[in-house]
């Protein structure tokens, strides 16, 4: 089990991101969490990490904070989770909003994230009840993402659309998402978070 990776940043496209680490690089698969907090391109990353093993794949998870980590394992073993959708969760809800939404049996909010129906929202809240990791101080911050990425502001835009649609979102969706919000130097981490803001209201 590789337990951390550090590397230089090399490139981010929502919900992908790859490490140099030594001239090998490793593509990781990571919540908007994450990415809200990665530094500018060049710069070094530490991620806490999580290999899943499948017949046609090896795919690795970062998450900046071990708490994220935490919650990601915890939420694969809930019966018909998979990886992709414990980072949809994560992606669309801050580690103190999924605490409430389980706490206070909201299946209404957790139905608004895509992957989630009723049935799958009502196994969450019967089979996280007892196992969620305890909260901590340490979750990540996201009120500092990156800024500055250099990218047009129509690739920004079109960049987070994509990344919603890996995600789990439909295209349209995607788009009526990010359509109204206003773009002045908002990078495609900004746009995202955002978007999923808005979805979660």
């Amino acid at each position: 089990m590789i337990g951390f990776i550090r590397g230089k940043l090399v490139t981010k496209t929502p919900p992908i991101l790859v490490l140099d680490v030594q001239g090998v690089g490793y593509e990781i698969e990571a919540p908007m969490t994450t990415f809200y907090n990665l530094p500018a391109m060049g710069e070094s990353v530490h991620l806490h990490t999580h290999l899943v093993v499948r017949e046609d794949a090896h795919i690795l998870f970062g998450f900046s904070t071990e708490a994220d980590r935490l919650m990601f394992r915890t939420l694969i073993k809930v019966n018909g989770v998979g990886p992709k959708l414990a980072l949809t969760i994560l992606s669309g809800q801050s580690a103190d909003e999924f605490h409430r939404c389980i706490h206070d049996n909201d299946t209404a909010a957790l139905i608004r994230l895509p992957g989630v129906g009723k049935k799958t929202a009502e196994r969450l809240i019967i089979e996280m009840r007892d196992k969620l990791p305890a909260q901590s101080s340490a979750t990540s911050d996201s009120s500092n993402p990156e800024q500055g990425s250099g990218l047009a502001r129509s690739s920004a835009k079109q960049e987070a659309i994509s990344a919603l649609c890996a995600l789990g979102y439909k295209a349209q969706d995607a788009s009526k998402m990010v359509q109204n919000i206003a773009q002045e130097d908002k990078s495609c981490e900004d746009i995202i978070r955002l978007a999923l803001q808005g979805k979660a209201k």
